[in-house]
């Protein structure tokens, strides 16, 4: 999927907030896990006032070793496939939700520049990945335009539209 409109903070704000009446309404926790955005994610979720109420945690893993420690993915995935894929995604996702006690999950690896950028994976590839306890994962691959921050920005708001939808399916 193409993504050409970097959203402002307004609009990341407003999905954030739909995100938040919708775990809310389910009784639910929700959980992060990121890496290009850094956190960005968690922090566009927990500027919103009452959020521990449905915000579990947000992990942030750069690092293979980091992904490995703190999310469960698995060493061979990271050998074989690197951490810019769906499979890092959807383990990424699905460690996330082991650990802890959210009720739903996104996770995001991507290259978001302006360097580390290869012919098959160019800077703006970012894989999101959702998931609810007790259902599938499921990733999305985006190529995103800009420089570092509109691949963030652009990142952070299809990652928040995606737990919309994964919370009304």
């Amino acid at each position: 999927m193409e993504s050409s409109s970097v959203p402002t903070d307004t609009e990341l704000h407003a999905l954030a907030q739909a995100v938040a009446e919708e775990t809310l309404r389910q009784r639910l926790m929700l959980v992060t896990a990121e890496s290009c955005t850094g956190g960005w994610i968690a922090k566009t979720l927990t500027d919103l006032p009452g959020s521990s109420a449905w915000f579990d945690a947000g992990v942030v893993t750069y690092s293979y070793e980091a992904k490995q420690a703190l999310l469960g993915v698995d060493p061979r995935t990271l050998e074989h496939v690197g951490a810019v894929s769906e499979e890092t995604a959807l383990e990424m996702v699905s460690g996330a939700l082991a650990r802890f006690g959210a009720g739903v999950a996104v996770a995001v690896t991507g290259i978001a520049g302006p360097s580390g950028g290869t012919p098959d994976k160019p800077v703006g590839t970012v894989w999101i990945a959702w998931k609810r306890r007790g259902g599938y994962a499921h990733a999305q691959l985006f190529h995103f335009a800009g420089g570092r921050e509109a691949v963030r920005r652009q990142t952070v708001a299809m990652a928040l539209a995606g737990l919309r939808k994964t919370l009304t399916e």
